[in-house]
């Protein structure tokens, strides 16, 4: 979340940066529960105070023989006593209004990041790969579905709609995807691979992100958990309630995991096929970082989970995301879309982003630089390294023969045992 002491500071830009992301000004409400916070913390801190001086002089009307002042003391003390315990309960609830006020506002673009309403602005800064044309392509379902592979009705029979049955070489690709993924980016790009947990608790969503405000798109599981949207929420959340020793950032975790969804709010889009489901794989990225690192590091990423593309030889384009079209705790986001002949355009296949410090205080994740006495809060960032499901339906179409077989990439085939086409 955003620091109550900057938006103090600075009303007016934050303002300015909500419009940004079409979203409405909040600087009045959040300054009008900050300030009324504050004038109770002092009145209570006035009769704290009072009570403390109050309880002293009983003892010198005392020794004084002073007795009819001595009771008024005690009445006064008795008194101030039950306004405290009142006050901090009534504390208490301020703290969780201003704090669940905040945990609502989305965080700040970077100064660079292109204004805009939604994806119809963002920016394309780069293009690898020559897209593929064939007045033959087919989207992956089609194909999927004619090697007897890649089965819609049974999922739905088993789970309902937005899930996917895949059998043989076709499973074996999907998982092989995943494994390559995550050795490239253990053995030449410094992450650490992690084994988390896929049931997290309401306190990791929320030191992400996901809770309060986006509850509807993710899937409950018991009273205290849920399945994770993301290996970003256990990945991030494995420093919360943490001092880090400042000299040993950055921290680079990676994880391969099925992800849910509930893709609320998508009904009619992508409902044929893989592209939008329920459950999915994906190979993520983290990183922990100091605050002067944190943007070479969202470079550092995003090249990353480029190279994932151009191992595979798979065309895409890099596109900065438009302020209008960020998720609600990046300040900049890069989006990797790959190109899919049987659509003939690009579709997301990764997104990159860095966070600045909003999740670091929504986990109370710190470290202490080096000669610093204070703490400051983690730099955090984000990325898909890639999307696994969304990997291999590009790789079906980009790969697809005119006889409806695929071929194997050529860095895949060791680890689809030498085989060098699936079907036929």
């Amino acid at each position: 979340m955003l620091d109550i002491k900057w938006i103090r500071e600075n009303p007016q830009a934050l303002d300015e940066a909500l419009a940004k992301r079409g979203a409405n000004p909040e600087s009045h409400n959040l300054l009008a529960l900050d300030e009324a916070r504050r004038q109770h913390l002092t009145r209570l801190q006035e009769a704290q105070e009072r009570r403390n001086a109050a309880s002293k002089e009983i003892g010198k009307a005392m020794a004084s023989g002073d007795k009819a002042l001595a009771d008024r003391l005690k009445a006064e003390v008795a008194e101030l006593k039950g306004f405290v315990q009142e006050g901090e309960a009534e504390e208490r609830r301020l703290d969780a209004e201003l704090r669940d006020a905040l945990a609502r506002v989305p965080n700040v673009p970077l100064e660079d990041v292109p204004v805009g309403a939604d994806e119809n602005d963002n920016v394309e800064i780069r293009k690898v790969g020559k897209p593929a044309h064939h007045n033959w392509s087919k989207e992956h379902f089609e194909i999927g579905e004619a090697l007897g592979l890649m089965d819609f009705e049974r999922a739905a029979k088993l789970s309902g709609a937005r899930f996917t049955v895949l059998s043989g070489q076709l499973a074996r690709l999907e998982r092989v995807l995943g494994q390559f993924m995550l050795d490239l980016h253990t053995t030449e790009h410094g992450y650490t691979e992690v084994q988390p947990p896929l049931l997290v608790r309401d306190d990791a969503m929320f030191g992400t992100g996901q809770l309060p405000k986006f509850s509807e798109d993710l899937f409950r599981a018991g009273d205290d958990h849920w399945l994770v949207p993301t290996a970003e929420v256990p990945l991030t959340n494995l420093v919360r309630e943490e001092i880090l020793d400042g000299e040993k950032l950055p921290l680079r975790f990676t994880a391969l995991t099925p992800c849910f969804r509930s893709e609320a709010g998508s009904a009619g889009r992508d409902t044929r096929g893989m592209l939008r489901q329920h459950q999915f794989y994906k190979v993520e990225l983290v990183s922990i970082t100091d605050e002067d690192s944190a943007i070479a590091e969202h470079e550092r990423m995003t090249e990353c989970a480029e190279t994932v593309l151009k191992k595979l030889d798979l065309p895409f384009r890099t596109m900065v995301l438009c302020s209008g079209d960020m998720g609600f705790g990046a300040r900049k986001t890069y989006d990797l879309e790959v190109w899919l002949p049987g659509q003939n355009t690009y579709r997301e296949i990764s997104s990159c982003s860095v966070c600045g410090d909003f999740q670091g205080r929504r986990m109370n994740a710190r470290y202490r630089a080096a000669g610093e006495k204070q703490p400051r809060f983690v730099h955090t960032l984000n990325g898909s390294g890639t999307a696994v499901g969304r990997a291999l339906i590009a790789v079906m179409e980009n790969y697809q023969n005119e006889d409806g077989t695929i071929a194997v990439p050529d860095v895949l085939r060791p680890y689809m045992g030498g085989i060098e086409k699936i079907g036929g």
